[in-house]
């Protein structure tokens, strides 16, 4: 394998909108290398927010006919361009410094493989729209090419974790609190890295937040009402009987799970908890499913040196304290620690899988998605110029 330094370094824009639909997480970040041989600098993160008319026409997406989804995967388009461009002057640099642009979409549906019914996901955000607004070749897509081949088409992030956490002698979790909570086991070899979605991750705390305050409050912020509120142990161990938290790995679910309508149910069927304890138990859920995560599926085949948190849920406070507690004595860290910002890491990943969709290498695991092998990701959009992106043979530099 050709050492890193053979290729110069790209800038590289990651765009991610996760399946809470606040908005667009837009990360500029340098590159270089390829496979293991790579090397991430976050040079600029930010968050930019839906327009309240496009959030609420994303609210209401499973009710939409083919023509509002038609119109909103432009629209979407258009706010991830936007996006793409406001993260350059965050980051003081331009547009045609910029090699390339990964972007994940927005998650409208994602159906996850099941016994007699085949996997299905869906991400809008035009990229045509993204490479003719900015001029730069975009990749996106990325899940569709992983299910085709009999995966999940999620998780994806398994990949960026392996890449730039995998050391030797070492068995690192990293671990992501998204909207959903999912997980990497990074061993030393990449035979040996597995991952999967342990379940809710602050999906339903938020919602809950929503639905409890008549949309006063978008999340509990740094997990201040739940620290407030005490736990429902009934409610909590009906909610810990969830089918999912059962299902062997490789797995993945979202909003269809541990959206908005199943909270709204679990609220109704729970209607003289108040907004603290509701928030308390619903919390305490999540940390609880995490740790079954851990008990059933990774412990038992690793002794784990550490887990580097990431996402949104590292800001919330009681959250993490439960995990703190839950998992003891194994030490916790977040992606901070290792130049990565906690909320930009889906977006940066996005744009590693990017430079490896150019580069001609997978960028899959297979025993995280449960896909038939490893394959290259993702529908590659032409910017203006293109040439120089195919700079590695296909197949190099997987390590």
């Amino acid at each position: 394998m050709e050492p890193k330094h053979t290729l110069p370094s790209r800038l590289v824009i990651g765009l991610m909108s996760g399946t809470s639909m606040d908005g667009v997480d837009a990360a500029l970040v340098s590159i270089s290398g390829y496979g293991t041989e790579t090397s991430v600098e976050t040079l600029a993160f930010d968050t930019f927010g839906y327009p309240p008319e496009i959030r609420g026409r994303l609210g209401n997406v499973s009710r939409a006919d083919v023509i509002d989804l038609c119109e909103l995967n432009v629209l979407v388009g258009e706010v991830f361009a936007d996006a793409a461009k406001s993260i350059l002057t965050k980051g003081q640099t331009s547009l045609d410094r910029v090699d390339l642009i990964g972007s994940h979409g927005q998650t409208v549906c994602h159906v996850p493989r099941r016994v007699g019914r085949h996997g299905s996901t869906l991400q809008i955000g035009e990229p045509a729209v993204i490479a003719e607004r900015t001029g730069v070749t975009t990749v996106a897509n990325f899940r569709a090419r992983d299910v085709a081949a009999g995966g999940d088409g999620a998780p994806l992030v398994p990949y960026v974790d392996y890449v730039l956490f995998a050391q030797e002698g070492r068995v690192r979790v990293a671990h992501n609190l998204g909207g959903i909570s999912n997980l990497t086991v990074v061993a030393e070899r990449r035979e040996d890295v597995f991952g999967f979605d342990t379940g809710p991750g602050n999906m339903p705390i938020d919602c809950a937040a929503r639905i409890m305050t008549d949309g006063r409050m978008e999340k509990d912020d740094d997990g201040k009402l739940a620290r407030k509120g005490n736990v429902d142990d009934r409610l909590l161990a009906l909610l810990l009987e969830h089918p999912f938290l059962n299902l062997d790995p490789p797995k993945s679910t979202g909003a269809e799970e541990f959206g908005a309508d199943s909270v709204a149910d679990i609220i109704k069927r729970n209607s003289g908890l108040s907004v603290e304890d509701m928030l308390a138990t619903i919390t305490r859920f999540v940390a609880e499913s995490i740790l079954k995560g851990y008990k059933e599926f990774v412990l038992p085949r690793h002794e784990v040196d550490e887990i580097i948190f990431s996402g949104g849920g590292t800001r919330n406070g009681t959250l993490m304290g439960m995990l703190q507690e839950l998992l003891s004595p194994i030490p916790i860290t977040t992606s901070d620690t290792y130049g990565i910002p906690s909320d930009a890491k889906e977006a940066v990943a996005f744009a590693v899988l990017a430079n490896e969709t150019v580069c001609g290498n997978p960028g899959n695991i297979p025993a995280a998605t449960g896909a038939r092998h490893e394959t290259v990701l993702g529908t590659i959009v032409p910017g203006r110029t293109m040439g120089t992106l195919f700079s590695p043979p296909s197949g190099r530099g997987l390590g």
